[in-house]
């Protein structure tokens, strides 16, 4: 009886040891992989093609403009300039990401998500109103933030940032994947290609008909 318990304990611990590891991407092995689209140029493999790091230079880890602010003409008064893989080749396998976040006066980011990445936000000016919902129950962490106050935002939940005051505001934003994506979950839910049944949207949002159209016709 004893033995029997002994090996149903360890099969749990191996397989909760299994669970624990797959859930990571190994560690690279060697120092750096620059992101390239030419194959025929690529010797290694590590997520993406990589450059030849004989060929690699300085240029391969440098993003210049991130003092320019983004445009915020527009309907919420907000741009994100975002320095991931795709501008920035050299963070290939490192894990990391880097925006840039401009408000003009009462500029919002819209609530969304990151679904592979946890966000760091640090304000350099102005003043936002910041926060995040929990999975069920929905629990709100909200928090008024000024210049040089930092947040953080985890991974897969939804999050938002709100310029409360009458000047521009700027933050900077550190994100744990090279490629962390963005959900806007009313772009997503209302202007989705092609859109979801309106009968969905009326029952989940418990609206009108004539609101979800409104609201669709938007996105």
């Amino acid at each position: 009886m004893i033995k029997g318990v002994t090996y149903v304990i360890t099969v749990a611990l191996l397989a909760l040891a299994s669970t624990l590891v797959s859930a990571y991407d190994p560690s690279p092995l060697q120092d750096f992989c620059v992101a390239i689209n030419n194959t025929n140029s690529a010797v290694f493999v590590n997520g993406k093609f990589c450059k030849d790091p004989a060929i690699v230079t300085a240029d391969d880890f440098f993003f210049p403009g991130l003092n320019i602010p983004a445009n915020t003409a527009n309907k919420v008064g907000f741009n994100v300039t975002l320095v991931n893989v795709d501008l920035l080749p050299g963070l290939n396998t490192l894990g990391i990401s880097l925006a840039r976040l401009d408000f003009a006066p009462y500029g919002l980011d819209p609530p969304h998500i990151h679904p592979r990445a946890s966000e760091i936000l640090v304000v350099a000016e102005g003043t936002l109103l910041v926060g995040f919902v929990t999975s069920n129950p929905n629990k709100l962490f909200t928090k008024v933030l000024n210049k040089g106050d930092v947040f953080a935002f985890p991974i897969g939940l939804i999050h938002f940032q709100f310029n409360i005051g009458q000047t521009n505001a700027v933050a900077f934003a550190g994100l744990n994947s090279q490629n962390p994506g963005v959900i806007t979950i009313a772009n997503a839910v209302f202007g989705s290609n092609p859109p979801i049944n309106p009968d969905v949207l009326i029952k989940a949002f418990q609206v009108d008909k004539n609101v979800v159209d409104y609201l669709q016709k938007q996105f």
